[in-house]
Formats: structure tokens, sequence, C-alpha cells
């Protein structure tokens, strides 16, 4: 049968403050797919350059391997950022899988990290190209730019859309990230396809944003379900308890999942025998739905539901 098992789960990034160590242990035994550890938003900037070292310590001395383990440095347009990427990957960079770069106007910002991280990883004795990197999209430049910041680097492992960031740079009225309960339909439709399109381009995941009101769980729920069913991959936690709904949301259903795995093995059985398509289910099935059963298949197997 065909390897349908090669999927690295993002279905939760979960966001934590590098300034807060109980945070961060919590984090590591969660169940989310991805943790990143935060310099970015979640420290306030008189904290930030002591916030580093809490996070190397956590990277060293916690136990990350069920997950993907990354950290957001500060924007290219702070005073941070260079000395985040420096010493962060000098003194950890071998504990790290990624690192998310906000506020991506265009593919020139990734190449500046990038080179960056290049010289650090040489310099650091690890292998160059081992961390890759997750650009954020946050404002109209970015979204402009977004198929270019997408292909950008053979480093990226998904682009993230940011809807907080990106609500203040639009003009959109309101306070609350992800929430506008007044709008007739889905609010980030567009965003998110032309994001998710830009990444898909680049055989990339999509990761949407946060969802602010951690008490409202039907409310996290239901932008996740948008976000799914725009073929988005996962979506951010800012709270522990968001992280068993988008788990859910982002897997498939177990259903699902078996009739995508006997499409998968009696469609390969057809081709073996010199057929184009095949019944499955009363189904008649080609190539395109065969693909959108391996991908399936491989996510159900990753998430342990095959």
């Amino acid at each position: 049968m065909t390897d349908t098992t090669d999927v690295t789960l993002r279905r939760t990034q979960l966001a934590t403050p590098a300034s807060d160590t109980k945070m961060m242990h919590s984090a590591a035994g969660s169940d989310a797919d991805e943790v990143f550890l935060d310099l970015e938003d979640s420290v306030a900037p008189n904290a930030k350059a002591d916030a580093r070292d809490p996070l190397v310590t956590a990277l060293k001395e916690e136990d990350w391997s069920d997950k993907v383990v990354s950290f957001r440095m500060n924007g290219l347009d702070t005073r941070w950022w260079y000395e985040d990427l420096i010493h962060v990957v000098t003194e950890a960079g071998e504990y790290l899988d990624d690192v998310i770069v906000p506020k991506v106007k265009r593919a020139s910002d990734i190449h500046t990290v990038e080179t960056l991280l290049e010289q650090v990883e040489v310099n650091a004795g690890l292998e160059v190209g081992g961390i890759g990197l997750e650009p954020q999209i946050e404002d109209g430049m970015g979204m402009h730019n977004v198929y270019e910041i997408a292909h950008a680097s053979p480093r990226l492992d998904s682009v993230i859309f940011g809807p907080g960031d990106y609500s203040a740079a639009m003009g959109t009225p309101g306070l609350d990230i992800g929430q506008f309960p007044d709008y007739p339909g889905h609010y980030w439709h567009f965003a998110l396809s032309y994001v998710n399109a830009a990444a898909k381009s680049a055989g990339l995941p999509c990761i949407d944003g946060p969802y602010a009101d951690i008490e409202d769980e039907e409310g996290f729920r239901e932008s996740a379900s948008n976000a799914n069913m725009l073929g988005c991959d996962g979506k951010w936690a800012i709270h522990p308890s968001q992280i068993e709904i988008a788990n859910e949301v982002f897997a498939p259903d177990p259903d699902v999942a078996e009739r995508a795995e006997r499409i998968v093995t009696e469609y390969e059985r057809a081709m073996a025998e010199g057929k184009g398509a095949v019944k499955v289910d009363g189904q008649m099935v080609d190539e395109a739905t065969n693909k959108m059963a391996q991908e399936i298949v491989a996510t159900a197997r990753a998430a342990g539901i095959l």
C-alpha cells in the first residue's frame, strides 16, 4: 500500500510566554501538537531580553519529544529580533524545530532571517538548514505578498495567519481577536482562504491564529471548524482548554478516515489491474478522490485514529 504516514501534525499551536516558567512546563506536558515559546506579544518590552534565558532553559530541560517545539522571535522592525535568534539558537538550537517569524511583509524578510540563522547554525556547530521557519501573515503588505513569502525558502514548515494584528492593520472595528458576531458570515473567509491557497501552493500547512475568548468553547469550536472547512491544518490555542477542541476539529472523523482507507486500498488495487477508476461504497473514485483520501489517511494515522 502507498505510504501515507509521513505527516507532522500541527492541529494545535499552543502559545506560551517565554517569561513564565510554570506555563512552559505545563505546555511541555500538554496534548498540543506544537508548542511555541513566545518572546513577542505575550512578553512585555522591558522583559523581552530577560525572557531568553528561561526559554533556553525550558528547551533544554523539558521533554518535547512528542511534539514540535518552536519559539516566536520579535519582529524585524524591533531591536530585539537578532539577539533573540542568536541567543536562543546558539544556546539551545539542537532542541528547536522551528522559529516563528511574526509580521512578515515580504519574501526578503524571510531571506534576512534565514541568512542570520544559517550563520548562527554554522557557528554553533548545528546542521545548516535543520531549523525551520514559520512566517506569520499579519498585515496588508504580508497578505499582498503571501505567495512569494510561502515560496521564499525551503526552511518553511508552515504559514500562519495572525488575525489580531491583521485586524489592527485593516482598521476593523472591535477589540476581541477573531470575533465579529455581527458580521453576516465567516469574517475571515477570504483572508484564510488566500493564505491557505498560498501555503498549499508551496506544499505547506496553513495555521489559523488565536480566538481570544478562552471561556467561549463553542465560539472557539466554530472558529476552528470554519478554518478546517477552508483547508487549514490547525489553529493556535492560547489556553490549554482549547487544545482538545482543536485536536478534535482538525483530525478526520473516524468514519471518514475508514472510508478513505478503503478508497486508497481499492484504488491502488484498480491501478494494479490497469483500471482508471473504481467504485467504493457506491461512489466512483478517480485520482482526485484518491489524493484527498490519501491526505485523510495520513492525518488519521498520525493522529492515532487509524
